[in-house]
């Protein structure tokens, strides 16, 4: 590989969190040629996390969540091209087309696009919410402003963004009523079992949970909305809110002659071709882990922010990190922090070793074959951390109830 230099110019296309943590790490490992960071918002780049906790509680201000403040965008020495979506990339000359019909053109292109929330096909789908950006913050806050203290808000999925927002809206003072389609939440992401041990949160935090429901629609009146049931039932009411997956942003890819298959697919140096990368949430990546190597897509926080450093190094000095990736993430809801380690498969096999539902905290293991594949806590930050090194080097579940190193 060619390591950059001075004569370059690097794209990244995507101003969230991964896009703008490339450009600090670059500058960090002493590049300093041209780089133009391009987003389709026109804000600059800010974290996305708080918008469904902090923010919508009321407890930040939206600009509390900026990441590119003033100062370090002059520290970073980026040009900027905000509001102007990516449309195409010419792979052979690592030219980006935009929106409004101008071509930036570079020696290497990032791509941080990252995903978007899914909506769902209803007729009031154009006034159902989502929060997934600033601007779906504002104007959820919008709707939200004029209504009376109580009323109900349906929040359609009770995955981890449908309970953080369910648990913000409580925090307000309104009636959130999550509607999850499965037995219950998390239990394709989590596993029956663990997703059972938290079947009961939502009605400690005073927030109604209605699981197997069949929506058929979700139509605007003129006092808010109804939402039809297939078993003939309807609720009204007043905003509708969906957490319902995200979707990746790749389709301006669709002619750059990429591999394209959930996401963009690169090697274990987060490449795609020699000049061309992808990273956070939109790249599908060769991830080595304990139970071998796998061809994976993370959406979480703590890749996005570790993938924008390893691309930023190996182009600098052709090094990639030795160390495995250990995924990370997190989630408050209903007054509890869940927490993981690790990206272990929902059919993995679970034990508990600390804790229980009596007192809600607990630390489980994940394992399959007979190896830990992942961590899972709940209130028990100081014991995850501690349990990391299970994931580090392949570790026998007996061996980690050996040595119980989350009781350290």
């Amino acid at each position: 590989m060619s390591r950059l230099h001075a004569s370059d110019h690097v794209i990244v296309v995507g101003a969230g969190l991964a896009g703008w943590r490339f450009v600090e790490a670059l500058r960090r490992e002493g590049y300093d040629g041209a780089l133009t960071l391009i987003g389709d918002e026109a804000h600059a780049p800010y974290d996305r996390p708080p918008l469904s906790k902090q923010v919508l509680a009321g407890k930040w201000s939206v600009d509390q969540t900026t990441l590119a403040t003033d100062e370090r965008l002059a520290k970073a020495q980026v040009t900027l091209r905000l509001g102007t979506p990516a449309i195409n990339l010419d792979v052979a000359t690592t030219t980006v087309h935009l929106a409004d019909g101008t071509l930036v053109a570079g020696t290497h292109v990032v791509i941080a696009t990252g995903t978007r929330a899914r909506r769902l096909p209803f007729r009031a789908s154009d006034r159902i919410h989502t929060v997934r950006s600033r601007d779906d913050v504002a104007f959820l806050n919008h709707d939200l402003a004029v209504l009376e203290p109580k009323s109900v808000v349906a929040v359609i999925g009770g995955g981890f963004i449908g309970a953080e927002v369910a648990t913000a809206l409580r925090t307000r003072g309104f009636t959130p009523i999550v509607l999850e389609a499965a037995e219950r939440p998390l239990v394709n992401v989590l596993g029956p079992e663990v997703s059972s041990w938290l079947a009961n949160l939502p009605a400690t935090a005073d927030v109604e949970l209605r699981n197997g429901q069949r929506i058929l629609d979700v139509v605007e009146t003129d006092d808010g909305f109804i939402v039809s049931f297939a078993d003939g039932g309807e609720l009204a009411p007043r905003v509708v809110i969906v957490g319902a997956g995200a979707l990746t942003n790749d389709e301006w890819l669709a002619t750059s002659g990429l591999t394209i298959d959930n996401g963009v697919v690169v090697n274990e140096h987060l490449l795609a071709t020699e000049n061309v990368g992808a990273i956070g949430d939109v790249a599908r990546f060769e991830w080595a882990n304990v139970a071998g190597t796998e061809l994976v897509r993370i959406e979480h926080w703590q890749i996005a922010n570790d993938h924008a450093g390893s691309l930023a190094h190996y182009w600098m000095t052709g090094q990639s990190p030795t160390a495995l990736l250990v995924p990370y993430f997190w989630s408050d809801q209903y007054g509890k922090k869940i927490q993981m380690l690790g990206h272990p498969r929902a059919t993995d096999d679970v034990t508990r070793v600390s804790g229980g539902d009596e007192e809600a905290k607990w630390v489980a293991l994940y394992s399959r074959d007979g190896i830990v594949t992942g961590v899972v806590t709940l209130g028990q930050p100081r014991a995850l951390m501690l349990s990391k090194v299970l994931l580090e080097t392949p570790t026998s579940l007996d061996r980690a109830l050996a040595n119980a190193p989350w009781s350290s």
